[in-house]
């Protein structure tokens, strides 16, 4: 279990190996769908928030205002193949270090996150109110006309996780690995099950 204090530098990602299991602290960014267009359709000058070594947590959190202040209620992983298409132009312009969801990423994605030096961090879906649990404050949001799960939410982490490397930076992914396991079992679980 390694324990990573954020901004991520390359060597930190590429000391990660997947498999691994991770606890972050320091600053992270939510961005879905509509966030990753809008940064990317954005001129450099315009862009309201430093992704550079940054962890970017696809999530759209359920959020309440209690006093003033924003508060995180729930914050569970959404599906981060969706992004695919985007990420690898997203890491390379903003600098991101560590991509935080579920499901995976595409082989290019892979691919540049291999060139690159960044990881995907797997999170139990299902456990969106366990992970705020690590989610010590709300810096901020940006693009809040996005709507509540599109925004970009700045949230302050401590020991967020456990999140499990499932793409590390040497282009090695977990659900590459398993899925190969199940291939080369098929056959004998087939032969079990009668079925051709």
């Amino acid at each position: 279990m390694k324990k990573l204090e954020l901004p991520l530098s390359d060597h930190d990602v590429r000391s990660l190996h997947i498999g691994e299991s991770v606890f972050l602290t320091g600053r992270i960014f939510t961005a879905r769908d509509e966030a990753h267009i809008h940064l990317l359709n954005m001129k450099d000058e315009d862009i309201p928030v430093d992704l550079d070594g940054s962890a970017v947590f696809h999530c759209g959190p359920i959020m309440r205002k209690e006093g003033g202040q924003w508060m995180v209620v729930a914050a569970g992983p959404t599906t981060s193949y969706r992004m695919s298409k985007l990420e690898p132009e997203f890491i390379e312009r903003f600098g991101v270090r560590a991509i935080i969801g579920k499901g995976g990423m595409s082989q290019v994605t892979i691919d540049a996150m291999k060139d690159l030096g960044c990881v995907y961090l797997a999170l139990t879906g299902g456990a969106a109110v366990i992970a705020a649990r690590g989610i010590e404050k709300v810096n901020g949001v940006h693009l809040p006309e996005l709507g509540m799960a599109e925004a970009i939410w700045d949230l302050q982490v401590r020991d967020f996780g456990p999140l499990s490397v499932a793409i590390d930076a040497h282009g090695n992914s977990l659900y590459e690995e398993i899925g190969q396991r199940v291939k080369s079992k098929l056959p004998f679980i087939k032969g079990k099950l009668g079925i051709d």
